[in-house]
């Protein structure tokens, strides 16, 4: 393995440089080892992965298209393309790893599904394979975000999930994610737990970003079909937990010539106690069973993030991320609340695609970048805006 390629994968215990690892009670050890002891073998069967690529293709709708947006472009003086997973069936990136973990699941004998949801698109991507396969599923979100998702919240029950405030705290997907874990404590033998970014204990991390990398693994073929040339100089793309941005990232990491752009929430300002901008306030610590970069007070404390969207409302982000801020191979940046509303308005108007909240911080990059003319830049559009409308329709003049 060289060291370029290292950086896609953990080590034996599931650590990412100094990042990652699993810190789990007890009554997870069980369930934790039994998923690292047999991810990759099932993930590389055969007939697992026929039964993955035919649902990618025939349900979500794989691969989702490459677009040149060409009045983007004119703008911002580069050949700006857009990976398009708003257009994935459910509405976002989530479902790529949703059908492969039920598929997983399934394997490994599980009959009840429990997941976390922030902008509630990871829960309606665990709703959805959990109808489509038949099995209980339960989601949790916090009280916040139920308010300012019901759309999604709606889709959730629709079809057939049932959903859980999570009341503490803040009452957002950190709050909803110890909910979550603390389910699966009281039920250890019968659940799957089906994380939904590139967070938690080995081997969530790496199994989640092998399930998203066909973003990246598309981006290659369908750039050399279009430009001749499977490389592009910048792929950016917004970060929470970071699990488009690891998809997006994957089969890049060892082309060191190809830039990596991660842009994280500065809610109303990195410095103004109100942000969720990670790698920026964040240090070293443990959370939700790995130890990552975690916005935390002096004494360990958990620091409330904030952004206007909920699926970066998280004080942390996951350990490939940290990993790839500390060691250089990626540069962080950072969008406001405000920032991000721009660019999104920005891209409804110039190509007529309305982003998802999360998806327009990576958008506002193109405003802090100085790109060569002939620059391919390629943006992972995560999701579509159809769930944040309610909070568009405040900010329409």
């Amino acid at each position: 393995m060289s060291s370029t390629q290292s950086i896609a994968l953990p080590d034996e215990q599931g650590y990412f440089g100094q990042f990652g690892g699993a810190y789990i009670p007890e009554m997870l050890h069980r369930n934790v080892e039994e998923l690292r002891n047999r991810y990759l073998e099932i993930m590389q069967e055969e007939l697992f992965q026929l039964e993955f690529k035919q649902l990618l293709q025939d349900y979500v709708g794989r691969p989702t298209p490459l677009y040149f947006a060409e009045r983007l472009s004119n703008r911002y003086k580069a050949n700006i393309f857009l990976k398009r997973e708003d257009l994935c069936h459910t509405g976002a990136h989530k479902i790529n790893n949703t059908i492969g973990q039920i598929l997983l699941a399934q394997r490994l004998g599980k009959k009840r599904i429990i997941a976390e949801t922030g902008a509630g698109q990871h829960g309606v991507a665990t709703a959805t394979v959990c109808a489509l396969k038949g099995i209980e599923c339960i989601v949790y979100m916090g009280e916040k975000d139920i308010e300012r998702q019901a759309p999604n919240v709606a889709r959730m029950k629709m079809l057939g999930a049932t959903v859980i405030p999570a009341t503490s705290g803040s009452k957002t997907l950190k709050d909803a994610t110890n909910e979550a874990i603390r389910d699966w404590i009281n039920h250890p033998h019968d659940t799957h737990y089906i994380i939904g970014s590139v967070v938690g204990p080995h081997p969530y991390p790496d199994m989640v970003a092998r399930f998203q990398s066909v973003i990246s693994e598309e981006i290659r073929k369908q750039l050399l079909d279009k430009t001749g040339n499977e490389l592009p100089d910048y792929v950016i793309a917004c970060v929470g937990g970071g699990s488009n941005a690891a998809g997006a990232f994957y089969h890049f990491l060892d082309d060191p010539d190809v830039k990596l752009i991660a842009v994280e929430a500065a809610g109303e300002g990195v410095n103004t106690g109100k942000s969720a901008a990670t790698t920026a306030l964040g240090k070293p610590g443990i959370l939700h069973g790995s130890k990552s970069l975690l916005m935390q007070t002096e004494d360990g404390q958990v620091v409330e993030p904030h952004s206007i969207s909920a699926g970066l409302d998280y004080p942390g982000i996951g350990p490939l991320h940290a990993h790839l801020f500390e060691s250089g191979r990626a540069t962080f940046m950072s969008a406001t609340d405000k920032k991000a509303l721009n660019a999104a308005f920005e891209l409804a108007k110039m190509e007529g695609i309305i982003p998802a909240l999360e998806s327009a911080h990576a958008l506002h990059a193109l405003k802090m970048i100085n790109f060569n003319p002939d620059a391919v830049v390629v943006i992972c559009l995560s999701g579509r805006g159809d769930k944040d409308l309610a909070t568009y329709m405040q900010h329409i003049s």
